[in-house]
């Protein structure tokens, strides 16, 4: 596994226990974190604050199918499982596109689709 999937594959793992610390890790200081429609974050400390998003409870639970790597480009495709505060579940496929440099995200774009 190549250094930039071991990266993704921590960055995973830590989201999925919402460990901060190592979250940020695998991080550049001036990531930026887009969802298209949704947010664009810029810098660790916009990134930090959606960890742990207001909507949501508990921890995620995130399944990843498959990892592409092109280049400094890393595609993860996947689900995730989280609960919405009100009760409600989120059970969406996601495809995450992340642009690596020296090892770490810096540069995240998240697509997401909701499961019905």
């Amino acid at each position: 596994m190549s250094q930039n999937k071991k990266t993704i594959q921590k960055y995973m793992d830590s989201f999925q226990e919402t460990d901060h610390e190592k979250i940020l890790s695998c991080l550049t200081e001036n990531v930026i974190w887009e969802m298209p429609g949704v947010y664009l974050h810029h810098g660790k400390e916009a990134f930090d604050k959606e960890i742990e998003n207001e909507n949501f409870t508990g921890k995620p639970n995130i399944t990843v199918f498959r990892m592409t790597e092109e280049d400094n480009v890393v595609i993860a495709e996947g689900n995730v499982v989280a609960s919405f505060k009100n009760g409600d579940i989120l059970n969406a496929d996601f495809c995450d596109v992340f642009e690596m440099e020296n090892g770490l995200i810096k540069k995240l774009v998240s697509y997401l689709m909701q499961k019905k």
